[in-house]
Formats: structure tokens, sequence, C-alpha cells
């Protein structure tokens, strides 16, 4: 009999009412891939919530094994790139959404894919990073390239006791950026200051409808929010300034005009972590390891086993999550 391994399974009926629930599989039952990954490491992500507890259509294959980055070792390889005992680390690709995902002891997925484990860098550490780790340095870079440098100004994180925004947090004051973190959980103020902020301001400054233009505050910032949030942060960024919008989780919709980019010349750059090529994924977890304070990931991270996922999930979309959330397999 083949060995089996524990999965995260999303079903849904005929009437199309989800569930979910922990199953064994076998290598048999996974997808296509030229490439077989023991996972040793994973996270929940907002978009691994949204998934498990089907608060929005983030599954679009059923049923499906959700969880969308992981870390581990090569066990199998028809890839030229790969051999067994390589160490890798999976972000996005439609996996966890289309593709059988990270939340089961196995993985087997396309080689191009995959990324080297950093050196020096644990799959635990790795997953401390995440696909929201990787975001808000792809957020960062993106800043970095429309010249937003620390001497042009504060910089503002949305969402900051989030996962995006506690490693742009962290990597922005790094980087020696005056970092302004938005957030609606005041208690969390403390360990937003010891990941590096500068001063911490209520969400509540920036949920309203926003104006036109308002006082310019930030030359930059990481909105991992969207909606009243990401319209009141352009109307307050200064001329020339720039906004790395990179998350939805307060809506999709943009309630804002055009005054900000047409009188104060601001610019709104998108961040896709899904689908950005190989070339920008290598670089971006190369200044991962150059950039982010890995002692700090101990401060924005904590454990769970593997039948702590689905609870993880459900307290990450209700807000009761800080930071990041490693699964250790």
């Amino acid at each position: 009999m083949s060995d089996t391994f524990k999965a995260i399974l999303v079903s849904r009926d005929a009437e199309k009412k989800q569930s979910v629930e922990i199953v064994d599989l076998t290598e048999a039952d996974l997808m296509e891939g030229d490439v077989t990954v023991a996972v040793e490491a994973t996270t929940v992500n907002y978009k691994d919530g949204l998934a498990i507890t089907g608060k929005a259509p983030v599954v679009r294959r059923w049923p499906l094994v959700p969880g969308i980055d992981f870390a581990g070792t090569v066990i199998e390889s028809s890839h030229p790139d790969w051999r067994k005992g390589d160490k890798v680390i999976l972000n996005g690709w439609g996996v966890g959404e289309t593709h059988y995902g990270a939340f089961a002891a196995r993985a087997r997925v396309k080689g191009d894919w995959l990324v080297p484990l950093p050196d020096g860098m644990s799959p635990h550490d790795a997953m401390a990073v995440g696909t929201a780790g990787y975001t808000a340095m792809l957020a960062v870079m993106a800043l970095e390239r429309h010249g937003i440098v620390p001497d042009r100004g504060p910089v503002v994180v949305t969402g900051a006791a989030g996962g995006v925004g506690s490693v742009a947090i962290s990597i922005l004051s790094t980087l020696g950026y005056h970092v302004i973190a938005s957030t609606g959980r005041n208690a969390e103020s403390p360990y937003l200051i010891d990941l590096g902020a500068a001063e911490v301001i209520s969400r509540d400054e920036l949920s309203q409808p926003a104006k036109p233009l308002a006082k310019e505050r930030w030359a930059g910032g990481v909105d991992s929010v969207g909606t009243h949030t990401l319209a009141n942060v352009l109307s307050m960024t200064s001329y020339g300034g720039a906004i790395a919008a990179c998350g939805l989780a307060g809506g999709m919709d943009l309630p804002t005009s055009a005054a900000p980019f047409i009188l104060r010349g601001v610019s709104l750059l998108g961040i896709d972590s899904v689908m950005a090529p190989k070339a920008v994924r290598l670089e971006a977890w190369r200044r991962i390891g150059a950039d982010l304070d890995l002692k700090k990931l101990s401060t924005l991270s904590r454990s769970i086993g593997f039948d702590g996922i689905i609870d993880a999930a459900r307290d990450i979309v209700e807000g009761r999550i800080r930071g990041r959330v490693v699964v250790d397999l």
C-alpha cells in the first residue's frame, strides 16, 4: 500500500456549499508537475484564509488542497534545474487556487515555479517571510525604482500589523526609512515600534471617504487594504510620490479622483506577486536575505502545527492574527 500523508482538502457540493476537512492522500493523488517536494514548512496567508473559509472566490478548482506557498526539499525531479535534495521555495503561480497547494506533506509542481532557498535561511525562516513578506519586498523594490528613497520623506504602511505590513515595516526601517504604521489595532503599537515603525497612527484616520487632495504627509507607502484607505493615502502623498498597492483586505473599489495623479504627479504602483517573472523573484529573495533582519522573524511570526491551519485561517480573515503564522510539518 502506498504511503499516505495528511492534507487539507476544500470541496463543494452540488449546491456549491463549501466544506473543509483533513484527509489522507498519496503521491498518486497529486497533480501534474516535474518536481515533487517534501513540504517542510508553509504558512497561513490572508488569501489562504479566504480559500478555507470561502469568503472570497480564491479556489477555482474543486476539490483542492489550499496553501499558496511552501519551503521544502526536492525528493524527485525531471526538471533540469532541480535535483533530489535541493532546498526550494514556492510562492504563487496559482498553487492553492487552481493547483494542489502547500497544506499537505507533499507537493508536485512545475520546476519553473520554484526558486532556491537562500543561503543561511531555513525553511521555517522562509515561511516566516512567506508570500506576504516576498510581496512586501516587491513593493519596496517598486518604490526604490520610482526614486522613493529615505531622504525623500516618510513612508506609510497600511494594514501594519498584518503579514505584508509587518515585513514591510521591518525592511523599510532597516533601509533607513521613517515609517508611519497605520493599524486598526492600537494595542499592537509596541509590536510595530519594535519592528521599526517611527510613528503609529489609527486606521480611523484613513478609513473615511477621502478628499480629492489632503495635506501632504508622506512621500510613498505600501498599501494592502485598498478602498477608502488607499484613496486617503493617495490624497496625502506628496508631490512626485508613489504608493505601492499590493492588497485589498478592505475592498476592491478605489473611491478617489484623478487629482493626486494630475495635480501632484503621484504614481500608483501595482504589485503582483502571483505571476512575477522568475528573475524578479530571485532578486526579491536575494534582497530579503540582505535587507530583512532575520532576528526580527521571531518577533513578527509564531509557529503552529498542521492541525492548527484551519483555525488560523479563520482567525486571519477575522483580523485576529498579527504578523506571520508559520506551519512546521
